[in-house]
């Protein structure tokens, strides 16, 4: 009889270590270092909208205000994304040196609860949609990279190819 009182007991304790296990675990696991894709980039008149995805393990996305002492002081780690133009010539991408590059400093994005891991869409205006004046090839495209506070650097996506309206 003593043996069938505790059954329960213990079916319920091993019970409670797997509900307690399971709720400890991470969803998903993601690198440190970001991982960024492509979603979308549309025009509206002259400017741009340019959006990608990411995931970043440790949830060091962002810089703050204060990130001004080194290595963020001076480029290029001022900034965290840095978009880059191409223009497709004779068949070959190729980056003018006339176009400024395009780097921007995306802010802290801060993981709620004890999961440190990071995962949602940075959308980017492009105002004016930066392209080169009077130009005579006619299709472009960004490529985009992302770096985190530890400079970690994520892969490299582009838009794919833009034609330019006339």
């Amino acid at each position: 009889m003593h043996r069938f009182a505790t059954l329960p007991t213990k079916v319920a304790g091993a019970l409670a270590v797997l509900l307690l296990a399971a709720g400890c675990q991470r969803s998903e696991e993601f690198p440190v270092e970001p991982h960024i894709a492509f979603k979308s980039f549309t025009t509206h008149g002259d400017s741009a909208s340019l959006v990608i995805t990411f995931t970043d393990g440790d949830g060091d996305i962002g810089l703050g205000q204060g990130d001004t002492l080194p290595p963020f002081d001076v480029a290029p780690w001022f900034y965290n994304l840095f978009v880059e133009y191409e223009e497709r010539q004779n068949g070959a991408w190729v980056r003018p040196t006339l176009l400024l590059p395009l780097y921007y400093r995306i802010p802290v994005i801060a993981p709620t609860g004890q999961d440190k891991t990071l995962e949602g869409e940075l959308a980017v205006a492009l105002t004016p949609w930066p392209t080169v004046p009077n130009t005579p090839y006619d299709t472009v495209r960004y490529t985009v990279r992302l770096v985190d506070r530890a400079l970690h650097e994520s892969n490299t996506v582009n838009t794919g190819p833009v034609v330019l309206p006339p």
